[in-house]
């Protein structure tokens, strides 16, 4: 019988916790974006998009950048290609 380090336990644990958050990250963006243009318009708002034209200071861009920057695990995951650094 194999007896198992609590130090491999919780590096197992660690890197489950690890992929599932990354796989979190991109969704929870994307409904940030949905939800912070369906319900802006407030002062603070205003001082986000000073700007005339087209902004790409406001909250909006900014989490649909993060969104796609995290979209790597999800890209990863429906490609079957295994992990860096997997045996």
């Amino acid at each position: 019988m194999t007896e198992l380090h609590p130090a491999g336990a919780s590096r197992e644990a660690a890197s489950h916790l690890a992929r599932w958050l990354g796989l979190a990250a991109s969704p929870i963006f994307a409904i940030m974006a949905v939800l912070t243009a369906m319900f802006s318009g407030g002062p603070a708002d205003m001082l986000c998009s000073a700007g005339h034209g087209l902004s790409l200071g406001g909250m909006v861009p900014m989490y649909l950048l993060m969104s796609a920057f995290h979209s790597a695990a999800w890209l990863r995951l429906m490609s079957g290609r295994p992990r860096v650094g997997r045996a």
